[in-house]
């Protein structure tokens, strides 16, 4: 091996040779295989618990948020977003910003149960972007007397101390049908 010596010229030191090298005590070396063994057990069984965890909380809090519209719960359905002023919704070419300006317009938009309808989420795709944060998209669909307003959302959902919350929804609706 090349290294430099006290006035910095290069200078070759010798390797030690595998005779010079200190054996590993038997015990010391099956504290180390147990250990790695924990370690890739741990690494290869957690991770698809906490997967299937998340996509199973994010699920609720969806399925949740479908229970509250259908019963009239406008408050019920928006405690799925985060309560923060960076919350954004995209819909009809139209952004907002901030939980509460989200609130006021599924307020103003469904005044009523019947401009309400009864909701339906369908074709729930959750893809787990890190152990905090995770994108679900789908298909809405509203049942209403006179009309079936239905279409496509993409949601952006991180994980909270309150749970899994939406962050982010971009929700467009599909022309109607003649």
């Amino acid at each position: 091996m090349l290294k430099l010596d006290a006035a910095g010229h290069l200078a070759y030191k010798r390797l030690p040779s595998p005779q010079m090298i200190s054996p590993v005590s038997p015990e010391r070396a099956r504290w180390i295989v147990i250990t790695s063994c924990m370690l890739m057990a741990i690494r290869a069984f957690a991770a698809p618990e906490q997967t299937a965890n998340s996509a199973t909380q994010i699920r609720s809090v969806l399925q949740t948020q479908q229970d509250s519209w259908n019963r009239g719960d406008v408050d019920g359905f928006m405690n799925g977003y985060a309560r923060s002023e960076s919350t954004v919704f995209i819909s009809e070419a139209t952004i907002r910003r901030g939980w509460q300006t989200v609130r006021d317009r599924y307020k103003e938009k469904y005044s009523s149960r019947a401009k309400m309808g009864t909701l339906t989420f369908s074709e729930l795709q959750i893809t787990l972007l890190s152990s905090d944060s995770a994108v679900a998209s789908g298909r809405w669909r509203l049942k209403r007397e006179n009309d079936q307003p239905h279409g496509r959302f993409t949601l952006i959902l991180k994980r909270l101390p309150e749970g899994w919350r939406i962050v982010h929804d971009h929700t467009s609706a599909a022309p109607p049908t003649p």
